[in-house]
């Protein structure tokens, strides 16, 4: 028996005893819980995360070479009022299509997820945005371009939601939306268009918990 972690590109890991014991490991050493097992690399949420954080953030610094774009969107509860306060994480390609390492995180989750990673903090209206530039798809490969998000709710759980991907992308066929998408805090899908500016601008609206294995074990989860 084999299990297959829910993200792009990541190997398929052979033996449920392996992949229950490495998911009883990472869970153990996060501060908040994760639920919606298996997730591989899950707890580098937690590495590098900033003390003070606010509704707008960069993934890509300033420089950073490649297509200039946002990601914008408002984060809900399952009877879709804003909330306020949710930690968004996310991580993604450079313009090559490739996971530029930082080395202080050599050895941790965070080094796989590689320097253009960042958090936000929703704000009393539920609204996050990133700062970032449009990733490329992985290089030798027919997998969408997409950036992956983890939602973290204080003192509650940590979990991953499905990928942003675009609609735009000829990579994304009608059998790789039905492949990689599985409605975790909703839809990822999302329809990029460019601003007066000439920067991309795409929506990704989060619902907490929905489509979340084991959310129920979410401290009070919200219903």
């Amino acid at each position: 028996m084999s299990v297959r972690f829910s993200r792009l590109g990541v190997i398929a890991l052979a033996g449920f005893t392996m992949a229950t014991s490495i998911s009883a490991a990472v869970v153990a050493m996060t501060p908040e819980p994760i639920v919606g097992l298996p997730c591989e690399g899950c707890e580098a949420v937690f590495q590098g995360l900033p003390t003070d954080l606010g509704p707008v953030g960069r993934i890509a610094p300033v420089g950073e070479p490649g297509e200039p774009m946002r990601i914008r969107g408002v984060v809900r509860d399952r009877e879709k009022r804003p909330v306020a306060g949710i930690v968004v994480y996310a991580y993604q390609t450079d313009a090559k299509g490739l996971y530029p390492t930082e080395l202080r995180f050599t050895g941790q989750a965070a080094y796989r997820h590689g320097r253009l990673r960042g958090w936000v903090r929703t704000d009393a209206q539920g609204r996050y945005e990133f700062i970032t530039i449009r990733p490329a798809g992985y290089p030798n490969t027919d997998l969408p371009h997409h950036i992956h998000m983890h939602i973290l709710e204080p003192m509650r759980c940590t979990y991953y939601i499905d990928d942003v991907m675009f609609t735009d992308d000829v990579r994304l066929t009608v059998s790789k939306r039905k492949s990689l998408t599985s409605g975790r805090a909703g839809d990822g899908i999302a329809q990029p268009a460019r601003d007066a500016t000439n920067t991309w601008i795409a929506s990704r609206d989060i619902e907490l918990g929905r489509g979340i294995p084991g959310y129920e074990g979410c401290g009070a989860a919200r219903r």
